[in-house]
C-alpha cells in the first residue's frame, strides 16, 4: 500500500467528516474490505471517495417479513454511527423503518430513487419473502412484497439478501411455513442474489459487498449458496476462541458449572459451530464483540437453513472439521523429551520393520533355493 496515501487519509484525526474520526472510518472500510476478501488498499481507496464525495452508491431497502433485528444491528454501530455510515458511504434511498416520510410520499420516494438509478442502484431485501396465496400475507403500500421485490429486481444493479429471513426464508420458513415464506434467490430464481445470512448478519459483510460492487463494479466470490466466501467459507469453530479447550478435551457439561465458568468449549451444550459457516469468531461487530459463544452461550447456527431454526438448542451436530487449526497453540504444555506413548508407538513401527525385514530375507532365500535346484 502507498504509505503516502494511507497517511492523508489518516494523518489528521482532529478533523472529521460529518462528525467522524478519520481513523474510526478508514478502520469500518478496512474490516468491510476484509470481510469480502479485498486488500487494506481498497479500504484507502472507498475512503477516500466518501471523502470526495464519489461514492454514495442509491440502496433501495425492503421489508418483508422478519423482525427488523438486521436494521437494529446497524442502528447499534456507534464508530461510526448509522448517520455517518449513509451520510458517508451509501446513500439510503427508501427504507421502510428509517424514513421520516410516510404513505404516498414514501411510496413516491421509492419509485423516484428507481427511475433516477435505473441498473445502478443496489436492492437489499430484509426478510422472507410469503408467496403462497400469491403472497397476500404481507403487503406494503396496497402492494404484496412478492410484487414489489419482482417490481425493484427488475432494474436493480445488484440485489443482496441480508440475513437468514431474506437468503433462505428464516424462522418463518420452519414447518409448517403457513405463509409460504420463501427465500430471495427462490423468488428471483435465474437472477444472481447475494446472500448475507446472519440472525442478524454482519453489517461489515453488506458494507463490503456493496462498497465493491460501487467502486470496482464487481460482486465478490460467492459460494454455492450465493455467500460471499470469503466471510462464509469456514466453520466458527475453526477459529472459535474456546477452539483450545475443544482440542484438549475440555467441555462444560451444564449451564453454570466449573468448565462453563473457566470458559470451556460449548460443544457438549449443544454449539452449532463445527456446522456455521460464518466470519462471527474472527470479525465482530456492536463495538464491544458481543456474540453467543463470547457471552458464554453456544452457537444456534443462524447462518445455515437446516440448521439454525430446525435443530434443538441442546441437541449437538456432527463435526464437520475435527481436526485442530494449525494457526492456534496447543493448550497443553509442550513436553520436550520421548514420551512413554511415543516409545510404545516407535517400539511398535521398529518391531515391524524388523519382522518385515526378516519376512523379506526369508522369501529372498527361498526364491534363491528353487532357482538353484531349477
Amino acid at each position: 500500500m502507498d504509505r503516502s496515501v494511507m497517511g492523508r487519509v489518516i494523518a489528521d484525526t482532529e478533523r472529521s467528516n460529518n462528525g467522524v474520526d478519520r481513523r474510526d472510518f478508514l478502520k469500518v472500510c478496512t474490516m468491510a474490505a476484509a470481510a469480502v476478501g479485498l486488500p487494506a488498499s481498497v479500504a484507502v481507496q472507498w475512503a477516500e471517495a466518501a471523502e470526495s464525495g464519489g461514492l454514495k452508491p442509491s440502496v433501495i431497502w425492503l421489508h418483508g417479513q422478519e423482525c427488523t433485528g438486521c436494521t437494529e444491528s446497524l442502528l447499534r454501530t456507534s464508530r461510526p454511527g448509522l448517520a455517518e455510515l449513509i451520510l458517508d458511504l451509501i446513500s439510503l434511498d427508501y427504507h421502510e423503518t428509517l424514513f421520516a416520510a410516510a404513505g404516498h410520499q414514501m411510496e413516491a420516494a421509492l419509485q423516484q430513487a428507481m427511475e433516477a438509478n435505473a441498473g445502478k442502484y443496489v436492492m437489499v431485501v430484509e426478510g422472507s419473502t410469503p408467496v403462497k396465496e400469491n403472497g397476500i400475507y404481507c403487503k406494503i403500500g396496497g402492494t404484496t412484497m412478492l410484487d414489489l421485490v419482482h417490481e425493484v429486481a427488475e432494474k436493480a444493479g445488484a440485489i443482496i439478501a441480508i440475513g437468514s429471513c431474506a437468503s433462505w426464508g428464516g424462522v418463518q420458513s420452519t414447518p409448517p411455513n403457513p405463509t409460504g415464506a420463501t427465500g430471495l434467490p427462490e423468488v428471483l430464481e435465474g437472477k444472481t442474489v447475494v446472500t448475507i445470512p446472519g440472525c442478524p448478519a454482519n453489517p461489515y459483510n453488506f458494507l463490503g459487498t456493496v462498497l465493491q460492487f460501487v467502486t470496482l463494479g464487481t460482486l465478490p466470490a460467492l459460494d454455492a449458496k450465493g455467500r460471499p466466501a470469503t466471510a462464509y467459507s469456514k466453520t466458527i469453530h475453526e477459529h472459535c476462541p474456546r477452539r483450545p479447550h475443544f482440542d484438549a478435551g475440555r467441555f462444560a457439561q451444564e449451564f453454570g458449572d466449573e468448565g462453563h465458568r473457566q470458559g470451556w468449549c460449548l460443544y457438549k451444550l449443544g454449539c452449532k459451530g463445527p456446522v456455521t459457516h460464518a466470519n462471527c469468531s474472527v470479525l465482530h461487530f456492536g463495538e464491544i464483540g458481543t456474540w453467543p459463544i463470547g457471552t458464554g452461550h453456544p452457537c444456534i447456527g443462524c447462518t445455515e437453513q437446516h440448521v439454525g431454526f430446525e435443530t434443538f438448542i441442546h441437541q449437538t451436530v456432527e463435526i464437520e472439521r475435527p481436526t485442530p487449526p494449525d494457526t492456534y497453540p496447543p493448550v497443553e504444555e509442550v513436553r520436550h523429551g520421548i514420551s512413554p506413548a511415543a516409545a510404545g508407538v516407535a517400539g511398535l513401527v521398529g518391531g515391524a520393520l524388523v519382522g518385515a525385514g526378516y519376512m523379506a530375507a526369508r522369501k529372498a532365500a527361498e526364491s534363491g533355493g528353487e532357482e538353484e535346484e531349477s
